[in-house]
């Protein structure tokens, strides 16, 4: 009976451990890791993060030390997100005026502080140069190999790789970071969405993406984040989705647009719809995120603990990021932020959202030995 039970065991250790694969054989010790140990904490805990944190915030810029949501919170995201937009371009500071040295270092000062990074990518049209939001027809098509444009979509790619190689930490390993190309795949609002590629072009363009980093760039410290906008259904959720051997980790997308106190839809559909993606994640043995959420200024007091923990709280995510604290906008004219500062109408109410026991910040992350 003891052989019997240790045989068991064994073999329940060896599911468990290969049910926890990355997508790359080679990955980094770290990054195996931080993979492993995020399924540990999902369904105990979700990493609350938030992108451009540390770079600026409503009314400030490039200050050190500096976070509104630690400001308010009393800590620092658990999470972090970047974009890479304009790196293509041999630009020295990204689509939203971030200087690529100053995100380096951000980068490692949140892995010292025990948390994780995600990095995006709005990169140009290849064909034409325009912004990411351009959707002029065939553009995809045209930067896959054979395409006119693929040589050219190659070198962006190398820029992107020489930025992901040179994220070290003090002892020279590789710092993980969740990639997460090609973000909100289902919508039609940037080149690489619907309007200006089919599934199977998308869907091929993805998986070269990922080939081209791990086996030719031989980056081995990159986590495949999946990430659509909100669809309606699994089947819509899926039907540009490049395959299991390509993506480490499923998402979405969520905003709340309507008045959360006269219509709850966005808790409804966002519980809906992590619930069906979960079952996906869960049977493909993929992590799953939030991979960005919030309300523009919310000026709903209650949002966080009435509107958006609702939806998430008895989901097993890993993390959810908040979009960017901006601040006023001069073009737009508007004041634009997803983070509470003190005073603000939603500060308490955001305050309490994360002293909830199912929401970490860094301490907590830091507590949880991600990468170890």
């Amino acid at each position: 009976m003891k052989k019997l039970i240790t045989c068991i065991f064994t073999i329940l250790i060896a599911h468990f451990a290969l049910a926890q694969q990355l997508i790359d054989g080679a990955a980094t010790r770290q990054t195996k890791n931080l993979y492993r140990n995020l399924f540990k904490l999902s369904g105990k805990a979700v990493l609350l993060g938030q992108q451009d944190a540390l770079a600026y915030g409503v009314n400030w810029k490039y200050v050190d030390g500096k976070c509104d949501m630690k400001e308010l919170a009393g800590d620092y995201p658990a999470v972090l997100g970047w974009d890479l937009g304009h790196i293509e371009n041999g630009s020295a500071v990204n689509l939203d005026s971030v200087p690529f040295e100053k995100m380096r270092a951000y980068i490692l000062e949140t892995y010292n502080r025990g948390g994780v990074n995600t990095i995006s990518w709005h990169g140009n049209n290849p064909v034409n140069d325009s912004s990411a939001w351009n959707t002029a027809p065939g553009t995809v098509k045209s930067i896959l190999p054979g395409g006119a444009y693929h040589e050219k979509f190659i070198t962006w790619l190398d820029k992107i790789a020489t930025f992901l190689e040179s994220l070290k930490n003090n002892d020279g390993e590789y710092i993980p970071v969740l990639f997460r190309p090609f973000h909100e795949l289902t919508g039609d609002w940037f080149w690489w969405g619907t309007k200006s590629s089919g599934a199977e072009e998308f869907k091929e363009l993805f998986r070269f993406t990922v080939m081209y980093l791990r086996d030719v760039k031989q980056l081995h410290h990159l986590i495949y984040v999946y990430n659509t906008s909100q669809t309606p259904n699994k089947e819509s959720f899926l039907e540009r989705y490049p395959g299991d051997a390509y993506v480490d980790v499923l998402s979405f997308d969520a905003y709340q647009y309507v008045d959360p106190s006269k219509d709850d839809s966005f808790t409804k559909s966002v519980h809906k719809n992590l619930q069906e993606v979960y079952e996906l994640a869960s049977r493909k043995q993929k992590l799953l995120a939030l991979a960005e959420t919030g309300y523009e200024r919310i000026p709903y007091e209650k949002w966080w603990t009435h509107s958006l923990w609702p939806a998430i709280k008895d989901i097993p995510l890993s993390y959810i990021l908040l979009w960017r604290n901006a601040g006023w906008r001069p073009h737009e004219k508007n004041m634009h932020y997803y983070v509470p500062f003190k005073g603000d109408v939603s500060a308490g109410d955001f305050k309490s959202f994360c002293e909830k026991p199912g929401v970490y910040l860094s301490t907590d992350a830091l507590k949880e030995g991600l990468y170890q």
